[in-house]
């Protein structure tokens, strides 16, 4: 998760397992508006075997859907629009689900699921380098119900909540702006997965282009703390939520309240 920065460096705020492993949330967002019903990611999902969960150390905790039902009062069905800022099975895992006679089906059985064309070609053809981040069962059942919408690079979910790619994690990943009354709340994805990789250096090892995550993180959170937005870092486990603030020169996360 931290690519070339040192152990003795990256332990100090992310401090590891005996197996190397740090703690990770995959947070996602319910939106909701006059007439739609938004989840942004759908997180890991819970199709996984049991040597997978095990090599992740993935938590047994409630589904997305009972999470909604629980904090939003919405129930699965009711979900109107999911967003995918891309693939990556972190991101897209509880798209489908294994109903009762083991079928994969949609997790939101009337909502129209958003991805950018881009990455559906990719995830469709990854390379070897990211081939272990796609599973094509997170897709391809909604490709089969004609609930997949393929979108272009940018566009408009509902007024004032837009998706916009920013290369560097790959070439096609997107990132989330909405912006009510003049304020931003903006999703990261996996540009800045975590409130320590405010940091410009700190750069996941997983980025097919860093230099261009490098610009754009150089691009985007300087903006981020002169118009004071709320930073959504989706992988942050403690902190999710945060502004970034500039002192002396240097830009840190501080709990959004």
């Amino acid at each position: 998760m931290f690519g070339v920065v040192p152990r003795t460096l990256w332990s100090r705020a992310s401090p590891p397992d005996a197996e190397n492993r740090i703690r990770l949330n995959t947070n996602c967002l319910y939106i909701e508006t006059p007439s739609e019903r938004i989840v942004i990611e759908t997180g890991c999902g819970d199709k996984w075997t049991d040597k997978l969960r095990n090599i992740y150390n993935i938590a047994r905790t409630p589904t997305l859907p009972e999470q909604l039902e629980r904090i939003a009062k919405v129930k699965a069905e009711n979900i109107t629009i999911v967003v995918n800022t891309h693939l990556h099975f972190d991101h897209a895992g509880g798209n489908t689900r294994h109903d009762a006679a083991g079928n994969l089906v949609p997790t939101f059985p009337n909502a129209r699921y958003f991805v950018s064309r881009g990455d559906y070609e990719h995830g469709e053809n990854p390379s070897d380098r990211d081939r272990a981040s796609y599973f094509s069962e997170n897709w391809r059942p909604l490709a089969a119900t004609g609930q997949l919408e393929l979108k272009e690079a940018d566009y408009e979910i509902a007024q004032g909540l837009t998706m916009e790619t920013v290369t560097g994690h790959n070439r096609t990943m997107q990132c989330m702006r909405l912006e009510r009354g003049g304020q931003v709340l903006y999703n990261f994805a996996d540009l800045v997965p975590t409130r320590h990789h405010i940091q410009p250096a700190w750069l996941m090892g997983y980025d097919l282009y860093p230099l261009e995550t490098l610009e754009n993180k150089k691009r985007l959170l300087p903006q981020a703390a002169r118009e004071s937005w709320a930073c959504l870092f989706i992988h942050d486990p403690d902190q999710p939520l945060n502004r970034v603030v500039e002192e002396d020169g240097k830009l840190r996360a501080v709990a959004y309240e």
